[in-house]
């Protein structure tokens, strides 16, 4: 059997990265464990006979999974394998969600028409799937208020309910009390 060459050249060439699997000269193990579509019999073989098989089909053969006893391999094409679980991969990256976090800000003694106007841009934003980061800002002495501003954003919380659940209890941090809210998954 003549030295086949790795998946995209010499075998030397190959620069072989941490997740990626061994394949051709590259598996070790004496015996393999054979499964796919293209064998005819799946089953334990040879490593001598495995390489066979997938020079007769001019493809490689692949190292699934290397910690099993024998080693899990498959027959296919590299090149192709490693073209789908790119593409796979990109898909899977467009398709998770982007959190996003909306902020609105108050002040310790926000009045009655603010804290409504605010608190209809907050719905809003929970119904389009964003968080929202309700925060009350402390000038100066104000800090000594914190207990209306922890009112004024548990309000805030009780009153969004029907949009969107508090990740968390209002917290100060520095000069600012802080409540993230989350939206409630529609059904």
């Amino acid at each position: 059997m003549k030295p086949r060459p790795a998946a995209g050249g010499h075998p030397a060439q190959r620069q072989k990265g941490e997740n990626e699997p061994n394949i051709n000269e590259e598996i070790t193990s004496p015996q393999v464990r054979l499964v796919g579509d293209n064998i005819p019999t799946p089953g334990i073989y040879p490593l001598s006979e495995a390489m066979k098989m997938a020079d007769a089909m001019d493809m490689d053969l692949v190292e699934i999974s290397a910690k099993a006893e024998p080693p899990v391999c498959k027959i296919l094409d590299y090149q192709k394998y490693l073209y789908q679980q790119r593409k796979k991969a990109k898909e899977m990256k467009q398709n998770a969600s982007k959190v996003v976090i909306k902020e609105i800000r108050f002040g310790p003694n926000t009045d009655e028409h603010d804290f409504q106007f605010k608190l209809k841009h907050a719905q809003e934003f929970l119904e389009e799937g964003s968080k929202v980061k309700a925060s009350v800002f402390f000038r100066g002495r104000a800090i000594m208020f914190s207990d209306q501003g922890e009112k004024l954003l548990l309000r805030f919380a009780v009153e969004l309910e029907d949009y969107g659940r508090a990740e968390n209890m209002p917290r100060l941090e520095g000069k600012r009390m802080i409540m993230m809210i989350a939206p409630v998954k529609k059904k």
